[in-house]
C-alpha cells in the first residue's frame, strides 16, 4: 500500500520551507509514503470529513462561549492528542485481530511503524507548542522578545496546519488500509463527544445548542465516513474487514505476485514447435513445410503421371 520510494518528505522539505510553516507542515505531516487518493470524489469527501473532524477535535463551542480563547484551544488540542495517543493504537489493534483471519500482522509492520512515528511527531509538536506558550506567559509584565513572539507564531501555524493534514490522512493509516482513516475519524469524534453527553457538560450552552454542537460533528463525520467506505467498497472492492494484502490491487498498480510463489516468466504455447524457424533469413524463402508434403517440382518438368495407367478394353478399337 505504501509508496515504494521517496522516503519521508521526498525532497519537499528544504531550507526555504521553514520560512513558510504551512509548507513545512505539509511536508512533515503528509509524508511521501502515504498513497494518493483513488478517486476525486473520495478526496472531496475526505476534505469535508477534515472540516468536521476539526470541529470534533477542537470544539467550535469555544467560539460561541463569548469569543475565542487561545488557552482553551490549546487545552482542547492537548486533550485530543492524549485521546489519539491511546485510541488510535487501540482501534488499529482491534482491526489487526479482525484481519488475522485472512492475513498476518507481519505484512503490515512497515506501514504500521510509519503511522506510529507520524502520530508521535504530531503529539510532540503539540506538546512543544504548549510548553512554548507557557514559557511566554511565565514572563508576565515583561515585553516578549521578537524572537519568542516569532517562534510562537510560527509554531502555532505549523501545528494548526499539521492538524489539518493529519486529520485528512489520519496519521498515514491509509498506507495500512484505505478504509482505516474513515474508521479512526468516526471513533475519535464519538469518543470526544460522548463524555460531554454523559456528564451533561454542555459548556454553558443551552440544551438545544449544546446537543447540536456536541452531536453535530460526530454525526457529520460518521455520515461522510460511511459514504467514503461505501464508495471504496462499491467502486474498488475495498472492504474494511478484509486484510489489506487480500484486497484487489489499486487502479494503475502492478499486480501482486501470488504469496509464497517465485516469479514465473510468461509461458508460450506448450504444443508449439520446439525449434521455431530462425529469423533474419532470405525474405522470400519458403516457410516451414509439412513433414509429409511433396517436395518442390521443376518448373519445366512434365506433369506427374498416375502410377497405374488406365487399362484398355480388349475389344476396343
Amino acid at each position: 500500500m505504501a509508496r515504494a520510494s521517496g522516503g519521508w518528505t521526498d525532497g519537499r522539505l528544504t531550507a526555504g520551507s521553514f520560512l513558510k510553516p504551512h509548507k513545512a507542515a505539509r511536508a512533515l505531516f503528509h509524508p511521501a509514503w502515504i498513497p494518493d487518493s483513488l478517486d476525486p470524489s473520495i478526496e472531496r469527501l475526505k476534505r469535508v470529513r477534515v472540516v468536521a473532524g476539526v470541529v470534533a477535535s477542537l470544539g467550535v463551542y469555544t467560539f460561541v462561549q463569548g469569543g475565542f480563547d487561545f488557552t482553551e484551544l490549546l487545552e482542547n488540542t492537548m486533550t485530543a492528542s492524549a485521546v489519539l495517543l491511546v485510541l488510535t493504537p487501540l482501534t488499529v489493534g482491534v482491526m489487526l485481530l479482525v484481519w488475522r483471519r485472512t492475513g498476518t500482522v507481519r505484512q503490515l509492520r512497515a506501514p504500521l511503524l510509519a503511522s506510529l512515528k507520524l502520530l508521535l511527531l504530531f503529539i510532540g509538536c503539540v506538546v512543544a507548542l504548549v510548553l512554548l506558550t507557557q514559557t511566554s506567559d511565565s514572563s508576565a509584565g515583561v515585553l516578549l522578545s521578537l524572537a519568542t513572539a516569532g517562534a510562537l507564531l510560527w509554531m502555532a501555524v505549523f501545528v494548526v496546519w499539521g492538524a489539518v493534514r493529519v486529520s485528512g490522512n489520519f496519521f498515514g493509516t491509509a498506507a495500512v488500509h484505505r478504509s482505516l482513516p474513515a474508521l479512526l475519524a468516526t471513533v475519535t469524534s464519538w469518543l470526544m463527544a460522548v463524555p460531554d453527553l454523559v456528564t451533561g457538560d454542555l459548556h454553558g450552552l443551552s440544551l438545544t445548542m449544546g446537543v447540536v454542537f456536541v452531536l453535530g460533528a460526530p454525526v457529520t463525520v460518521t455520515t461522510i465516513a460511511l459514504l467514503e467506505t461505501s464508495r471504496l467498497k462499491r467502486r474498488y472492492g475495498i472492504r474494511l474487514g478484509t486484510h489489506p494484502a487480500s484486497l484487489p490491487p489499486a487502479p494503475g498498480a502492478p499486480p501482486r505476485p501470488p504469496a509464497g510463489l517465485p516469479h514465473v516468466p510468461p509461458q508460450g504455447n506448450p504444443y508449439s514447435h520446439p525449434h521455431p524457424p530462425a529469423t533474419g533469413g532470405h525474405p522470400y524463402a519458403p516457410g516451414p513445410r509439412h513433414p509429409y508434403a511433396p517436395g518442390p517440382r521443376h518448373p519445366y518438368a512434365p506433369p506427374p503421371q498416375p502410377p497405374y495407367p488406365p487399362r484398355r478394353h480388349p475389344y476396343g478399337g
